[in-house]
């Protein structure tokens, strides 16, 4: 696994063996980045704040920061990621602009300094366990009008998305499922002259 673009392109990234770490393939990394890049969801990702939730390896979190986030904040409860996470973050000599958490996702409670541009999940396939996760990420102000959130799930997965939010991409990859979010607009309130 390595990093496909950018300043840090190149770059292996450490992956813990097992099954209880899933890493994101370069082939689903490059698509998402691809449609993040490409202005269709606006300036989400450089000079701006990356929050990787679950984060696993933090391949999502340091390609967004190889790419130009300018900081990223990775969160996972799992102690090998944790080490993961930290063994690749002084790999890419980004430990001014990276921070490792050990924290519930679901449970997420540090308040944003301002709201990301993008914010990753990508919990363990079946839990569902976005859906808290987004809550949490929303009430302590990560997810800021202009925020798109990314989460990976298994298209097997029943998906009902959160009211507030709404589907702004969802595709199949193999046996995963890439789903992009953003908060629905907010219409203009009674007595407002359009």
């Amino acid at each position: 696994m390595r990093i496909i673009a950018g300043k840090h392109r190149g770059t292996k990234l450490t992956a813990p063996e097992g099954l209880d770490t899933r890493p994101t393939p370069e082939r689903v990394r490059e698509a998402v980045f691809s449609m993040l890049e490409s202005g269709r969801f606006g300036a989400v990702l450089r000079d701006r704040t990356v929050l990787d939730l679950f984060a696993g390896t933090g391949a999502m979190g340091l390609e967004s920061l190889s790419r130009g986030a300018e900081r990223v904040v990775l969160v996972d409860n799992h102690p090998t990621a944790l080490d993961t996470l930290r063994a690749n973050v002084e790999k890419l000599q980004a430990g001014a602009h990276t921070q490792v958490r050990a924290g519930d996702a679901t449970r997420w409670h540090e308040r944003a300094q301002t709201a990301a541009g993008v914010v990753f999940m990508d919990p363990p396939y079946g839990t569902e366990a976005w859906v808290p996760a987004l809550e949490a990420a929303l009430r302590t102000g990560w997810i800021g009008d202009d925020t798109v959130v990314v989460i990976e799930t298994d298209k097997r997965e029943r998906t009902e998305i959160p009211e507030g939010f709404e589907v702004l991409e969802d595709r199949p990859y193999g046996r995963a499922r890439i789903l992009i979010l953003g908060k629905v607009a907010a219409g203009p309130e009674a007595g407002d002259v359009p």
